[in-house]
């Protein structure tokens, strides 16, 4: 393993690509209190963990204008009352055309509906369950998703995380690119000693800066790979 760079230089070399301090502030990503995440309702929850499970290999951009439909069509993502759906009920919904025909997905609602009422019976809500997950241990939740849920696995569950304002790293093509560049891991991306490799890493950039996960993972981002301004 090689010696860590600082992340005061990584932040430099951020610096120095996104038009200074000020440039690079305002691509940081927001991160939500503990308390405000455990306010979402379960509902709401898997309602952006749906949106991310159809956005995973397709256009973002159509996923957003059909979701309204996604909305009606699954009862506002109210866990319960998608449970109470039938086989048939959802293979009606994977072929109407005003929604996205992959039935793959389709029932993978489903699944994650099952998922999130199983967590609010152990810990009171999915939304307490994502708060109260330690951030110095993020890949343990990200293995969680991936275990209990359906097709949660590779960047899904971390983008989920990511846009409900749960603190984590991102695994983007430009930070993999860094972390074998630099040789800060000898394991795969996807394997448990990998993930710790990774996470003990942003951890220690974390104790350095004081910065959250999600910042530090955006400012190595904006310091890699062909994106200068």
């Amino acid at each position: 393993m090689a010696r860590l760079e600082s992340f005061d230089s990584i932040y430099q070399r951020a610096c120095e690509r996104k038009g200074g301090e000020e440039g690079l502030a305002a691509r940081l990503p927001e991160v939500l209190p503990q308390a405000k995440i455990a306010q979402y309702s379960d509902a709401e929850l898997l309602s952006e963990l749906s949106k991310k499970v159809f956005q995973s290999g397709f256009v973002w951009r159509i996923v957003d204008n059909k979701w309204p439909a996604y909305e009606a069509a699954f009862f506002n993502f109210e866990p319960h009352k998608i449970l109470m759906l039938s086989p048939e009920q959802i293979q009606q919904r994977a072929s109407d055309p005003e929604l996205i025909r992959h039935l793959k997905k389709t029932m993978a609602i489903y699944d994650n509906a099952l998922m999130v009422h199983d967590i609010k019976l152990a810990h009171g809500s999915f939304a307490k369950f994502i708060a109260d997950w330690p951030s110095e241990n993020i890949v343990g939740l990200w293995a969680e998703l991936k275990r209990l849920g359906r097709r949660l696995g590779g960047n899904t569950g971390p983008y989920f995380l990511r846009t409900i304002g749960k603190d984590t790293f991102l695994l983007t093509e430009d930070i993999k690119g860094y972390f074998q560049a630099h040789k800060l891991i000898d394991a795969g991306f996807t394997s448990k000693r990998g993930l710790a490799q990774v996470q003990e890493t942003f951890n220690d950039w974390q104790a350095q800066s004081g910065r959250s996960l999600a910042e530090i993972s955006r400012i190595l981002a904006c310091g890699v790979g062909d994106n200068r301004i």
